[in-house]
């Protein structure tokens, strides 16, 4: 399969890192001109550094969690084809803790901004003809973790924006699917890895620990590398995925066990 995105623009939130930066690479590996966004010019150049010369990248620093952070990022990258909606926080924290303003943070980050970069550039999109919309969700999106609720209650609200906007955009070309990625080894998981088992163990040892113990119904029974999870990505927003809109699909290893989500 050819999976060629030349003459596209598409815009990665939260890519300066792990899932995000390798969806980055991928999507211009095929051919995109990719904005690569995080909130500080120094973690985008630092991005850029690592990404090299392997595609056309454009930096693109911005609080996308704002409204006037999302206007200034499609301001510098310009009319979007494909929108990656990645940027995503959690963390562990007990249930009865889980503040207010901590509800409402994890919800304005993980899904505002989202909706927010949706409603900015579908029209777009579907004026033209064209166009990709992707939420990067989660397995904690269907199998809430005990430990992080309110983050598996923003990827489950992910899943429904997405089918929600896929309905808006129906007929006009564009489509709009959410990638539910499974337990995936980046920096942040690996800190958070040890905040759950004991940090003096070796990191192989203490992946597998981790899975054994929390994520014991993957079938790979391993984290899921983010260059796989860009895979499904780079595909989705390539013209051979014209006939999939709406969907939730999964890389989670066979993390949740169900047929369907």
């Amino acid at each position: 399969m050819r999976l060629d995105l030349a003459g596209r623009t598409a815009l990665v939130t939260g890519s300066t890192q792990g899932i995000g930066r390798a969806i980055a690479a991928g999507l211009a590996a095929a051919g995109a001109r990719v904005g690569v966004n995080g909130r500080s010019r120094e973690s985008v150049d630092r991005a850029l550094s690592s990404l090299g010369d392997a595609g056309d990248f454009v930096p693109v620093p911005a609080d996308v969690t704002t409204a006037e952070g999302a206007a200034a990022a499609l301001e510098t990258i310009g009319p979007v084809d494909i929108l990656v909606n990645n940027l995503g926080i959690f963390g562990a924290q007990e249930p009865l803790d889980i503040t207010d303003d901590d509800w409402r943070r994890y919800f304005e980050v993980n899904v505002l901004a989202a909706v927010r970069l949706t409603r900015s550039t579908l029209p777009d999109m579907r004026s033209r003809g064209w166009g990709r919309i992707l939420y990067i969700a989660s397995d904690s999106a269907v199998v809430i973790p005990a430990e992080m609720i309110h983050y598996g209650m923003t990827k489950t609200a992910l899943l429904g924006v997405s089918r929600g906007f896929a309905k808006e955009a129906a007929g006009s070309g564009v489509t709009v699917n959410s990638v539910i990625a499974g337990p995936t080894h980046t920096g942040g998981v690996e800190d958070f890895v040890y905040e759950l088992v004991d940090r003096e163990l070796p990191w192989d040892e203490a992946q597998r620990e981790f899975m054994r113990r929390y994520r014991p119904q993957s079938l790979i029974q391993r984290l899921i590398e983010p260059e796989e999870i860009a895979n499904m990505v780079v595909y989705l927003a390539s013209p051979l995925a014209s006939a999939t809109t709406g969907g939730a699909l999964r890389v989670d290893g066979g993390y949740v066990d169900a047929i369907l989500p």
